[in-house]
């Protein structure tokens, strides 16, 4: 890419916060997490409490590019077929029948799959080939999904009541997880000032598919030093059970990160660095991905789960002793 390409795509991405700033008040860090997954192609998995504006964050990001979106609310007794789509009985004008593929709400660019851990597991599944293929398979046809495709799933961290947590399978092909905090005071003031006057923002379309694109390949153009690479897998084997961990991951650890654990720091690191401006990876870029990168990667065992340890505890005390480990 070159110099003036590169301040071109940095330009479009600060005139896509900016339109998402419109109708999004603060979440600064949620909208770059969120960004760092679309350019790195991979699919985010945003927790929250209801009313964060996570649903408006995804359409408005979908509108500043020009992709086609649709949400998909999951329930209980939402069918596969519901997502995916399935082959109806046509008749025609001479009453001849034949079955024709109805597309599901799957085939759209960005899907919101929300509050996905109320959908039986039947159904969660049905998004795994979606997510990691990029195709549907129905009827014995498998059929393409737009490019790019992105599944971004929300869930609620309160009610855990008539839910269904999501499989490792799954977690494990979301390439980060996003945990959406509460807004300040003065966040919340804004909020309301916006939502209860008559004046509402327009959304305008900045950037294409085309640009995502670009940023995707100049992202994967991004130097990595040998020594940053293993500095990434030793943080990655540090989440797992054994002789050199540490005390918490030994006492509440029951499965560390897999190997796309390591993938998706190393992929989410590189557009960090890229819209830092840099042409190559420092540690602070593996740093500043690992909880999104790690979090729900990283499985407790029963003791971690009733003293309720969180994910983010363990890869904190993991960071603060690897400091030896940097060059």
């Amino acid at each position: 890419m070159t110099q003036q390409a590169w301040e071109e795509c940095l330009h479009r991405v600060e005139q896509v916060r900016e339109e998402i700033g419109k109708v999004l008040v603060g979440q600064r860090d949620v909208v770059d997490q969120l960004l760092w997954a679309v350019f790195a192609g991979g699919h985010a998995l945003l927790e929250g409490v209801p009313g964060l504006g996570k649903t408006l964050l995804v359409k408005t990001l979908s509108q500043a590019f020009e992709l086609s979106f649709q949400r998909i609310q999951f329930t209980p007794d939402l069918m596969p077929a519901d997502i995916t789509g399935t082959n109806i009985l046509r008749v025609d004008e001479k009453g001849q029948q034949s079955f024709q593929f109805q597309k599901g709400p799957i085939f759209a660019h960005v899907v919101l799959a929300d509050e996905i851990n109320r959908a039986t597991p039947k159904t969660q599944s049905a998004l795994l080939e979606a997510m990691q293929e990029r195709t549907v398979s129905a009827g014995g046809v498998t059929r393409e999904l737009p490019d790019p495709f992105f599944v971004l799933a929300t869930q609620n961290p309160l009610e855990q009541e008539g839910t269904y947590p999501l499989p490792e399978a799954q977690m494990d092909r979301f390439l980060l997880k996003i945990e959406v905090p509460f807004p300040t005071e003065a966040e919340l003031k804004e909020i309301v000032l916006r939502t209860t006057s008559g004046q509402s923002a327009a959304v305008e379309k900045v950037a294409s598919p085309r640009e995502i694109a670009d940023i995707q390949l100049a992202a994967r153009d991004i130097l990595v030093a040998d020594s940053v690479l293993s500095y990434a897998v030793k943080l990655l084997m540090a989440t797992h059970p054994g002789e050199g961990a540490t005390e918490s991951v030994n006492r509440y650890v029951r499965t560390g990160a897999g190997p796309r654990g390591v993938q998706a720091m190393v992929a989410l690191a590189k557009v960090r660095a890229l819209l830092a401006g840099r042409f190559n990876l420092a540690y602070d870029d593996i740093e500043a991905v690992a909880l999104p990168a790690l979090r729900h990667r990283i499985f407790l065992n029963f003791e971690g789960e009733a003293n309720g340890i969180r994910p983010d505890r363990i890869i904190q005390e993991i960071l603060a002793g690897l400091g030896h480990a940097r060059a």
